[in-house]
């Protein structure tokens, strides 16, 4: 396209009578001289300067990953990972994540679970996200679980971030994350209970490349009591998790990655009796659709694990084969 162009205007230029390229020559001429004259006057004679910077702020420059030209925003960037960023002060955004399980050691298993929030960043460090969670399930002929087929709205939650760190004026960026929630059904097999929880979390990020290669490191808490409405029985859980996430900007507004997730299942709130874990690793991505609408998302397999007391391989008692992610943001 360049060359086509080039070729073009030379095309016009050889058209061109000799006068008219004298005149154009010098024209040019002349507002570059102009241009540098600005540029040297004192800051008091700067009526040009201040209408060619007013151009400038209509046409900012973008760059790989942003919503609003101001560089990358790495929340969303690393798939189950988040990154440290919160957006700026006074920002409204609507979220809608949706986490797919798939596959268990026999039958068929399939479940949706979708949150959806509204993020409002209070100040430059601090954001509230209220949301409300749905689900469904599609489980045929799994030992342990009923056969199910239905949607259902599955609780609310309430998430703070704070962050402490900002990466931009420090080697690394550090936000920690508090979301206590309650459920009435269980998202992995679709039971009717009572559940009271939270998770929590602190979520490092990077800029190994500017503007181009990002790397985050989370470190997620979760803890919740569960009691179960056909037995009238409670039962303590909790769950560690340690992710690491690598993030290229390909083009403006789009980025792909890896990310890595190592699981530990505990019987009891405090991490009291380890039950199995699992490692998922699966390839990522987030594309600013527009300015305002961004989506991203991934697919992981799990790739190692077990269950106490289980010598077959993958942990496919407390977790799923395959876990996928999408997500559609809108900001305002």
């Amino acid at each position: 396209m360049k060359n086509q162009t080039y070729a073009v205007r030379r095309r016009q230029i050889r058209g061109w009578p000799w006068r008219r390229l004298l005149v154009t020559a010098a024209t040019v001429a002349v507002a570059g001289a102009s241009t540098a004259a600005a540029d040297e006057a004192p800051s008091w004679f700067s009526a040009p300067a201040s209408s060619r910077s007013g151009f400038a702020m209509q046409h900012p420059p973008t760059v790989p990953g942003t919503h609003h030209a101001e560089g990358v925003d790495t929340e969303h960037i690393f798939g189950f990972s988040m990154g440290s960023d919160i957006g700026q002060k006074g920002e409204i955004e609507v979220e809608l994540e949706n986490v797919g399980s798939f596959g268990k050691r026999d039958g068929r298993y399939a479940t949706l679970s979708t949150l959806t929030q509204v993020k409002y960043t209070l100040t430059d460090r601090i954001r509230i996200a209220p949301g409300l969670s749905f689900g469904g399930q599609q489980i045929d002929g799994v030992l342990g679980y009923d056969d199910r087929h239905h949607l259902t709205f599955n609780g609310a939650a309430l998430e703070f971030r704070y962050k402490l760190i900002d990466r931009k004026a420090a080697p690394f960026g550090l936000t920690l994350h508090a979301q206590p929630n309650w459920s009435r059904v269980d998202e992995a097999s679709g039971g009717r209970i009572e559940q009271y929880g939270g998770e929590f979390a602190a979520l490092f990020d990077r800029e190994l490349i500017a503007e181009r290669l990002f790397a985050a490191f989370n470190v997620w808490y979760g803890t919740g009591a569960t009691r179960d409405l056909a037995t009238n029985t409670w039962a303590h859980d909790s769950e560690l998790q340690l992710h690491g996430g690598l993030s290229y900007a390909f083009a403006p507004g789009f980025l792909a990655g890896l990310n890595v997730r190592y699981l530990r299942a505990y019987d009891g709130g405090g991490l009291d009796r380890f039950l199995g874990d699992a490692v998922y690793v699966g390839p990522t991505f987030s594309y600013n659709v527009s300015p305002a609408f961004g989506i991203s998302g991934t697919w992981q397999f799990q790739v190692a694990g077990g269950a106490l007391g289980d010598r077959r391989p993958l942990n496919l008692d407390h977790f799923e084969r395959q876990q996928a992610m999408l997500r559609l943001n809108w900001h305002f």
